[in-house]
């Protein structure tokens, strides 16, 4: 009950709505049938995309709108994508295996004790043209990964990635940049 307390009935009700819509998404075995059906749920996505078994949550904020994949994009198996806020893939980008983007951090309820240290914000994630994100990798709330970067599997990448540029660790750091 505390949870309905603090969103309110109207988002309660949109989850319960998206989550229903995400039985069908499940059941989808053809990566071409999830995009069609993304469409139809707001997304915008472009041509030549291909999206596995990628998962999504918070999707009740920002609706499927919220989401935006530009042409000759690949989305890997067991990807997780934060819809509290937009996330934005434009061209040929890759996101392998387990990849998870952030869009919000909240440490819990708004009596958590931690709230007045950490409190709760909400920012998207733009993916500019050409880079890679390797498996397993995170990306936090805010960050804008500029075009060509590439970033190492299991990396935690916590702020901006300037272009042609190579990333790598916990948190990310630049390794090396690419020539141009």
């Amino acid at each position: 009950m505390k949870a309905l307390q603090e969103i309110g009935f109207g988002k309660a009700f949109k989850f319960v709505f998206f989550t229903i819509l995400m039985i069908f998404y499940k059941i989808m075995i053809f990566p071409q049938l999830r995009v069609l059906y993304l469409r139809v749920l707001g997304a915008k996505i472009g041509n030549n995309v291909i999206i596995h078994n990628a998962r999504f949550f918070n999707f009740y904020r920002t609706g499927f709108k919220g989401l935006k994949i530009g042409n000759n994009c690949f989305i890997g198996e067991e990807c997780l994508l934060d819809l509290a806020d937009e996330i934005v893939i434009s061209d040929n980008v890759t996101l392998a295996e387990r990849v998870t983007l952030l869009t919000h951090t909240n440490v819990g309820y708004k009596d958590h004790p931690l709230q007045k240290y950490f409190p709760s914000i909400s920012k998207p994630v733009i993916i500019k043209n050409g880079s890679f994100i390797g498996a397993q990798a995170t990306v936090l709330p805010g960050v804008n990964i500029n075009e060509c970067v590439f970033v190492a599997a299991g990396s935690v990448v916590t702020k901006d990635v300037l272009r042609f540029s190579v990333v790598g660790g916990v948190p990310a750091k630049l390794i090396r940049k690419i020539d141009s």
